[in-house]
């Protein structure tokens, strides 16, 4: 018999059934009869979750006195495992499994073989179909993937007559009703409360049964031609500049999406009686079962292109395209998703997204920089979280400590407000200094400026009262965009941004892309090549290489600051001749403009980053030709310790006040001395308290950091004697302490100066 025929045949008595007037347990009596005989199993039962246990509620072969009285925890035996992993398990001999449990009073000990899968509602378990048989046997596929389909109507039949826990069949599996805790990766620091909100709203099929099986293939047939252009036309944007890996995945994908295979198998799950939704969900159930049992992780990742493209479908066919986004968010929100781009994020209301949680996420995310600019706490790498969190649950998220707190007990979440109340007050204290100007107690002026790198951004200036843009990220446009900016967006975007400023400064940095921030329109065979990104081909490395990329945007920002001074800063200069080579390309633009008779820039001031360590050994050579020179601690902290800030056991290994960073920059500020240089650091060292008080006692004046650090950084200026804690400075490092973040906190403390 074709796994469609034995479907087909399970379907008619189960649509019959459902139909009539029996009570439901009546139902679920027959329902194993009926499987039973159509398997020629010895065995089957049903177990539902009931007050978060597994309860047999019905069964064909074993006690019947077991029925209502066996329960099992989820997690618990065979059945217990199917249900905590939602996943199917196929076994010859039960006993072999390491999970195995006999119950006395079900009398199975005579039977061998062992299959059951998860009876599923909203993707969580909410009850486990089995069968057994005496004679030692694995079940075929087609065995198999008849169970699945009676795990679909059956949970279609549980939720109507609300057998099962109310808050499992509203999403939620029994065991994770109460208070959770995560620990994950501190992508962006802060403290949010909020309700979850999924990203990609759950599907939840409601129904099964097919009524006009023509019909519901039409659908699915229209449904593959739409999800291919939409696969054709994310190919065709990646084509610019193609070749190398990227090419290769879009391709596989591509090859996924029209498979025959796949849509053979859901063409038969429909002619076994299913709906459209229903079929795409038994044919993923099947790929599913295969990824577990996949060990080559490149042939699993291939598999997870398949499980993905199935969504894609499932998502075009029920009608259910847009993301939360879309829809709006009615309520404080706390956003899930295995992953984020930045272009999704900038899709919500800013107002109402408290914070992020991502199942994956890395320090280096594009969604995560867009996301800091932003001030919205960050926590990556939850795995499973979307298993455990269902949609409208309270969440707590300490960006502060990398964890995440689901559905808090009253006592944990009245505390929690407490320390967003407490934040806020200071917040509103912060909000006052906004037009004073930052001086020390001995006179020193600070420039406390901000670090952007969206058009939203630029309101941020005259709430936090910062004294300008000390580093303007001019990638964003790139990362955000679908296809190269062109150069009238770019220029656009300059013009809006020093509008906005007006007399204040405005720091551009040329596009820091490639390496880690590849595009793939500008993709090229030598960023692919790539084994460390963040030491690549990226930057200026990449836009000299590539000069048509850097023309354009000198061009663009010399028209848009006509009339106006012009503030360049070139990112990831190695060596003072990479520094040569792009100031003459700004120079020929400014040429070719001269020539048109244009209006130029009133001044233009050229700087660098100084992130790789080798620059600093050139200062001499160097310093005569630059006005600024940044100190960009993120990536030089990296490199100095040969430490991968995206590696989580890296991640806080490294401390920015390690007497080496400061040693580091202490030459750095006294290699500039005698010139006219303004150097400055930007970066997050420099939005922390106790990091910024250390980086003012080595002399530093100019601090750039994110606009919610900006009235934190400006009242503990107010707070510093220059002289006291420069003379504090020179001591610590001539003979530095063993910890070298205690010593500095307490000497802040003994001079009432508050750095947390």
């Amino acid at each position: 018999m074709s796994a469609a025929a034995a479907a087909r045949s399970i379907l008619t008595q189960l649509h019959e059934l459902m139909a009539s007037r029996i009570s439901a347990q009546g139902k679920l009596n027959q329902v194993v009869d009926i499987i039973g005989e159509a398997l020629h199993s010895e065995v089957c039962s049903i177990y539902l979750l009931r007050e978060g246990m597994l309860e047999l509620f019905a069964t064909r072969g074993l006690e019947q006195a077991a029925v209502h009285v066996t329960r099992l925890g989820v997690g618990e035996g065979l059945t217990g495992t199917i249900a905590a992993n939602i996943e199917t398990l196929n076994l010859a001999e039960a006993t072999t499994h390491p999970e195995f449990q006999y119950r006395r009073e079900t009398g199975e000990e005579k039977f061998h073989s062992f299959a059951g899968v998860p009876i599923v509602r909203r993707e969580r378990a909410i009850g486990v179909l089995t069968v057994q048989h005496v004679d030692p046997r694995r079940y075929e596929d087609v065995e198999i993937e008849a169970l699945q389909t009676v795990a679909m109507v059956l949970a279609e039949l549980l939720h109507n007559a609300g057998l099962v826990d109310n808050e499992s069949a509203g999403g939620t599996s029994g065991n994770h009703t109460g208070q959770e805790v995560l620990h994950g990766l501190q992508l962006v620091k802060g403290l949010a409360l909020g309700q979850a909100v999924f990203h990609q709203p759950r599907i939840t099929i409601e129904q099964t049964v097919a009524e006009d099986t023509e019909a519901e293939r039409q659908r699915v047939y229209l449904a593959f031609d739409r999800m291919r252009e939409q696969i054709d036309h994310m190919t065709g944007q990646a084509e610019f500049g193609v070749g190398g890996e990227q090419e290769e995945v879009l391709e596989t994908y591509r090859m996924f999406a029209y498979d025959e295979g796949w849509s053979r198998r859901i063409n038969e799950a429909i002619d076994s009686g299913l709906t459209a939704e229903a079929a795409i969900e038994r044919v993923q159930q099947r790929t599913r079962m295969r990824m577990r049992e996949i060990d080559d992780p490149l042939l699993a990742d291939r598999m997870h292109d398949l499980e993905d493209l199935a969504n894609r479908l499932l998502r075009i066919v029920s009608g259910q395209l847009g993301t939360a986004a879309s829809q709006g968010l009615r309520h404080d929100a706390i956003l899930i998703a295995k992953n984020l781009g930045p272009a999704e994020l900038l899709e919500y209301d800013k107002r109402r997204l408290k914070g992020v949680v991502l199942e994956e996420g890395s320090l280096t995310a594009h969604v995560v920089i867009v996301a800091r600019a932003m001030g919205v706490p960050v926590i990556g790498r939850l795995r499973n979280a979307r298993g455990l969190i269902r949609e409208g649950d309270t969440l707590l998220v300490d960006g502060d400590a990398a964890t995440l707190t689901i559905r808090p007990a009253q006592g944990v979440l009245d505390a929690f407000e407490g320390r967003l109340l407490r934040s806020r007050e200071r917040q509103a204290g912060y909000a006052k200094l906004r037009d004073v100007e930052p001086f020390t107690r001995d006179g020193q002026r600070v420039q406390v400026m901000m670090n952007a790198g969206l058009r939203d951004d630029i309101a941020m200036l005259n709430l936090t009262g910062a004294d300008g843009i000390g580093l303007f990220r001019t990638e964003f446009q790139f990362l955000v965009s679908a296809q190269l900016p062109s150069r009238d967006m770019q220029k656009r975007l300059y013009k809006d941004v020093l509008d906005a400023a007006g007399e204040r400064p405005v720091i551009f940095r040329t596009v820091d892309i490639g390496g880690d921030k590849a595009l793939p329109y500008t993709i090229t065979e030598s960023t692919n090549e790539d084994e460390n990104p963040a030491m690549g081909w990226r930057a200026l490395r990449l836009a000299l290489e590539r000069e048509g990329l850097l023309m354009g945007q000198a061009r663009a920002l010399l028209e848009a600051a006509a009339g106006k001074t012009l503030n360049v800063m070139f990112p990831m200069v190695s060596e003072p001749w990479e520094f040569d080579a792009a100031k003459e390309v700004f120079d020929r633009q400014l040429a070719y403009l001269r020539g048109l008779k244009r209006t130029l820039p009133e001044a233009i001031n050229y700087g660098v980053m100084l992130e790789v360590p080798a620059l600093a050994e050139m200062l001499d050579v160097l310093a005569p030709k630059v006005r600024f020179i940044s100190i960009g601690t993120n990536d030089l902290t990296q490199f100095l310790f040969a430490a991968d800030r995206a590696n989580p056991k890296l991640a806080e290994r490294y401390d920015w006040l390690s007497p080496s960073i400061l040693r580091f920059l202490a030459r750095v500020v006294q290699g500039t001395k005698g010139h006219k240089i303004d150097l400055g650091v930007c970066g997050e060292m420099g939005g922390r308290r106790l990091e910024a008080l250390a980086l003012i006692g080595l002399g530093i004046r100019r601090l750039s950091i994110t606009p919610a650090s900006v009235g934190p950084i400006k009242e503990l200026v107010r707070r510093i004697d220059t002289e006291e804690i420069g003379a504090a400075m020179q001591g610590l490092l001539a003979s530095p302490p063993r910890d070298m973040r205690a010593a500095l906190a307490q000497w802040a403390a003994d001079h009432e100066i508050d750095v947390d």
